[in-house]
């Protein structure tokens, strides 16, 4: 008992030097990060702050909301905005239709045959935007190369409108957008025990019902990730739709970059970079909120 009573001191005067050399350490990490937060300060943080600032001035010079009343008022940028969402939409869900069996598929190989067909999945990530746009030009042009096999095979007698129209535009997203869909869905489909399924085999159930009762909903992490990020992203496109499009189709990108180029201010083209970044933040909330109920649900 003595020796309990004569060892708290001792204790107390270990806690206090632990807690002194912890935030000791804290402080030296916060310095080492100084210059990197400086440096996403200057990078981010003012440019973005100095866009808000833009979008809040009229051609006068004077604070004003009129930037953004013409957005909600002029039913040229509602119609930029409508299509834009639609097209982000059906690109989201044609990537979820093929990526889903894609990575489903890679994730029931052996991690050697994988890792191979992976390839042909980083392969075109990998390969310009640029490039990749051009090469569906040339594939789907009224005498490109879909046009003719499918004339060729007396499926259609008239060349179909591939490009040059939303059709082009969507094709196009879609390739340059599955690969990020396909990667985090893979890798959370990876981390998936196998021990699971055979458990729910063991006890009765069918392999389809172990699939959308066990695998479905502990691969939902990985299928929101990819979502949203093939979502967000598509909300920005330019080149693609730019080139496959057209001028036909019209995306806030686009228009962003007819503002700047066509008007003495860049008043309205900020305002429309300033509601794209806000409901692309909203998204990411969103996101953020269903994740972690997933994850509190799955324990």
């Amino acid at each position: 008992m003595a020796s309990t009573v004569l060892a708290l001191p001792q204790d107390s005067v270990n806690a206090d030097g632990l807690e002194a050399d912890a935030r000791a350490e804290r402080r030296g990490l916060f310095a080492l990060c100084s210059p990197g937060l400086l440096l996403v300060i200057a990078l981010l943080v003012l440019p973005v702050g100095w866009l808000f600032l833009l979008s809040a001035v009229d051609g006068q010079g004077a604070l004003s909301i009129e930037n953004y009343a013409r957005i909600w008022t002029e039913g040229a940028y509602l119609s930029i905005f409508i299509v834009t969402f639609q097209i982000s939409l059906l690109v989201t869900v044609i990537c979820v239709l093929l990526g889903y069996p894609l990575a489903y598929c890679l994730s029931q190989l052996p991690q050697k045959w994988a890792g191979l067909l992976m390839l042909g999945v980083l392969i075109p990530f990998w390969t310009s935007l640029l490039v990749r746009t051009y090469a569906w030009l040339v594939l789907l042009q009224r005498r490109g190369i879909v046009n003719n096999t499918l004339m060729d095979l007396g499926l259609i007698d008239q060349p179909l409108r591939l490009v040059n129209n939303m059709t082009g535009t969507v094709i196009g997203m879609v390739h340059v957008m599955l690969p990020f869909l396909v990667l985090p869905l893979y890798a959370s489909m990876r981390a998936i025990d196998p021990g699971y399924l055979r458990a729910a085999a063991n006890l009765g159930a069918s392999p389809t019902r172990a699939f959308w009762q066990i695998f479905f909903p502990l691969s939902m992490p990985g299928l929101v990730a990819g979502l949203v990020l093939t979502f967000i992203l598509c909300l920005g496109f330019y080149i693609t739709p730019a080139i496959l499009g057209g001028g036909r189709v019209q995306m806030i990108a686009q228009r962003v970059e007819a503002s700047v180029s066509l008007y003495p201010t860049w008043g309205p083209a900020a305002a429309l970079g300033v509601v794209l970044l806000v409901l692309t933040v909203c998204f990411l909330l969103l996101s953020r909120f269903i994740v972690m109920r997933l994850n509190k649900k799955m324990g």
